[in-house]
């Protein structure tokens, strides 16, 4: 039972940085207004926290197991990376329709300067 939690906090952790890793990537495509690079990046984003959430899941099916009823720090850490990730996701969806209008307003703003 302890190498299925070892690996599933593992799993936690490894997820949540490759969901990190992809919402940044995709605010970086954003910033440059690349928004189809930056929407793939974002996906990949949803799929690498989707797959951490089944590993938690897995995690809490094991609660009456001794490593999970008293959890250590490692899993602690675990948890906290992959929850960390989600908030870190949903910023990231925000900064990144922001980016979006930004766009739309130059745009705007270039024709109202064009035509004047």
């Amino acid at each position: 039972m302890e190498i299925q939690v070892e690996e599933a906090v593992v799993k936690l952790i490894l997820h949540g940085g490759n969901t990190r890793k992809e919402a940044y990537t995709a605010i970086d495509y954003a910033e440059k207004y690349q928004f189809d690079e930056a929407d793939k990046h974002l996906q990949l984003a949803q799929a690498q926290f989707q797959e951490g959430h089944i590993w938690q899941t897995k995690l809490v099916s094991l609660r009456d197991s001794e490593a999970v009823s008293r959890p250590s720090f490692l899993l602690i850490h675990g948890q906290d990376h992959l929850m960390t990730a989600q908030a870190e996701l949903q910023l990231a969806k925000r900064i990144i329709e922001q980016y979006k209008h930004q766009q739309r307003l130059e745009e705007r703003l270039t024709k109202l300067e064009q035509q004047a």
